[in-house]
């Protein structure tokens, strides 16, 4: 089954503006995540997902720089984008990660897309109960899964984020539609700490984190150096989810 990564990343964030654009040590937030999701090892493309608004043209140019493949869609319907995306590239598994998530860790995609293929489920992710530092974010889901969301979801909440109407209608919530699995943390619970990029003081931290250890070290090293130097302060103040939080006001 082709498997594809597929990464949403757009310009207009309302909480901070232009952030996968935002540089360290001369690379965007969008070119540093591509570079990490590029040693995944079970992956068959990269897709960028952006939208066909020209806010994001800058999007599209570094996604061909950087030798990975781009689809251009709604700029608020995000699930109709991966949809069609998906659609385009005929993907089979699709490997959702938001472009704010810059040092996510390949070897975690890849056990998390194993465990997906082993147990052949519909939905499969570390963030129903999540245990994993915010920014370590990964669902795998069928597109079967997502074809079955496309033409049936109607709430704002499920067509801006993509897989709340899988989840929400699967057996974790004691439904019938889908089978669903969350990966769980078995080091144990680091939730609490924040590696994406929402706010400013995000951005802060993951610069303190890219100078201390570089780009290429697994999430629990990057968790070691936040442990070691006292970093959680520096964006402790943010909650998990805000986005989908917010867009549920509008439904």
């Amino acid at each position: 089954m082709k498997t594809d990564i597929l990464i949403q990343a757009r310009t207009s964030s309302s909480r901070f503006p232009e952030k996968v654009i935002q540089k360290i040590r001369g690379m965007t937030i969008l070119e540093l995540l591509i570079k990490r999701v590029k040693q995944a090892k079970f992956i068959d493309d990269i897709i960028i997902v952006t939208s066909s608004d020209s806010s994001d043209d800058i999007i599209e140019k570094i996604t061909i720089n950087n030798g990975v493949k781009i689809y251009r869609g709604s700029l608020e319907n995000v699930l109709d984008r991966y949809y069609k995306a998906c659609q385009t590239y005929k993907t089979k598994v699709i490997v959702r990660i938001t472009g704010d998530c810059p040092l996510i860790d390949p070897q975690l995609i890849d056990l998390i897309v194993e465990k997906f293929k082993f147990l052949k489920v519909d939905y499969l992710s570390n963030t129903i109960i999540p245990k994993f530092p915010d920014g370590q974010d990964v669902e795998v889901f069928s597109f079967h899964a997502l074809k079955t969301a496309w033409a049936n979801a109607t709430l704002n909440s499920e067509r801006e984020h993509v897989t709340p109407f899988i989840y929400k209608n699967s057996s974790f919530y004691g439904q019938k539609l889908f089978n669903a699995v969350n990966y769980d943390n078995e080091e144990g619970d680091y939730s609490k700490i924040r590696m994406t990029v929402d706010y400013k003081e995000d951005f802060e931290l993951i610069k303190a984190l890219i100078e201390k250890g570089g780009t290429n070290l697994s999430w629990k090293s990057f968790v070691e150096i936040i442990e070691n130097n006292d970093l959680e302060k520096v964006n402790i103040i943010y909650k998990r989810n805000q986005g989908y939080l917010k867009s549920l006001e509008n439904d």
